[in-house]
């Protein structure tokens, strides 16, 4: 079936599930469901490109939902917090640090989604370095590592839940030698080194307001003795994409982003994947969420989702949020799955969101 035509047949569903009319008006009964909502995203790319990205995904759900969906971009994640705080986003698109701090501090909003990506709910930070001697074992190309009830251990990168970069899907599934317009893209190369070894060394970190690019990682350093601002050379990169950027060019010795925010870099430098080396990991983190306010009618808030899980279940859906947040499904967020990010954020004395 065309994509199309496939999409077309999922919303007619989802209309009549979310109780909204085919002409557009609200059919909710109670007419509590409002003409416009707004949808805020942080940006995990550059802002312009993001906003460009979204809209397709805005003009389905405004289809789906009957009334209109606008999407916006703010600077960074305290400004999405604001923006849901203050009642300018009916929903945000948070990563799970910046959705705990939002919901302690306004209380307006509950998480709604949760993401998934290749069928786990969780994902974990990546620590890179440049530096081979870093390694306590040999870097291994085509090699990615995993957290697991024994500690961190190597497996082959097809065999990795996130997709490294080198690794593409074939006709079989995954598979190792994508290429792209530049030449064929290096697959990934890990090692596994003790973080002790990172004292001293210029660490990127991506922002403040991040679970796997500065939350988990600095509690991880603190457990390991080191002091996150003392002991080493923190620098805030700004974004994953930008660690790995700051890894590769040699103005930071270590970085840290989500696994494999290599990919985000591969098409411009093939062999990010051999230059920049995993060699460590943080604990499991749970997944990315839309988290909506509290002032939307229950009704929407399903129709809302259900949208979001037919958008998903086309080929259009996937490439739209595989390409923009690497999701690949969802499902119901549950609120008591985000306590170990309070918890760490208890521990690091962090209870606002940081400018």
């Amino acid at each position: 079936m065309k994509i199309r035509s496939l999409l077309a047949a999922l919303l007619a569903l989802v209309l009549i599930a979310s109780g909204c009319s085919s002409d557009g008006e609200t059919a909710a009964g109670d007419g509590t469901w409002p003409s416009k909502i707004t949808f805020g995203f942080v940006p995990s790319q550059e802002q312009e490109a993001l906003q460009d990205d979204i809209q397709p995904f805005m003009d389905v759900l405004s289809s789906a939902l009957g009334i209109e969906v606008e999407g916006i971009v703010t600077t960074d994640y305290t400004g999405l917090v604001t923006a849901m705080g203050t009642g300018k986003a009916d929903l945000g698109a948070f990563g799970p640090f910046g959705y705990t701090l939002a919901q302690q501090q306004f209380g307006n909003m509950e998480v709604l989604v949760q993401a998934v990506r290749y069928g786990a709910a969780t994902y974990h930070g990546q620590w890179m370095t440049n530096d081979p001697s870093l390694c306590e074992t040999a870097p291994k190309s085509a090699t990615a590592l995993e957290n697991t009830d024994n500690g961190v251990v190597q497996v082959g990168a097809l065999d990795a839940v996130a997709l490294q970069v080198g690794v593409y899907f074939g006709d079989s599934g995954k598979a190792l030698g994508e290429s792209v317009d530049a030449g064929d893209v290096s697959p990934g190369t890990s090692c596994i080194a003790d973080l002790s070894k990172i004292r001293g060394k210029r660490v990127a970190f991506t922002s403040e307001s991040s679970t796997s690019g500065y939350l988990f990682p600095a509690l991880q350093l603190i457990e390991a003795g080191i002091d996150p601002i003392n002991d080493i050379i923190p620098i805030f990169s700004g974004g994953h994409d930008a660690s790995v950027v700051a890894v590769y060019n040699g103005d930071a010795d270590v970085g840290l982003s989500f696994d494999d925010a290599r990919r985000s870099l591969r098409k411009e430098k093939t062999d990010v994947g051999e230059k920049v080396i995993v060699f460590n990991l943080t604990s499991e983190v749970p997944n990315d969420v839309v988290a909506a306010s509290t002032l939307l009618p229950a009704s929407l808030r399903t129709a809302i989702y259900n949208a979001i899980y037919a958008y998903l279940e086309t080929e259009e859906g996937v490439a739209v949020f595989d390409g923009t947040y690497g999701w690949t499904s969802i499902r119901r967020a549950v609120e008591s799955d985000f306590d170990v990010v309070r918890e760490a954020a208890e521990a690091l004395g962090i209870t606002e969101p940081l400018g």
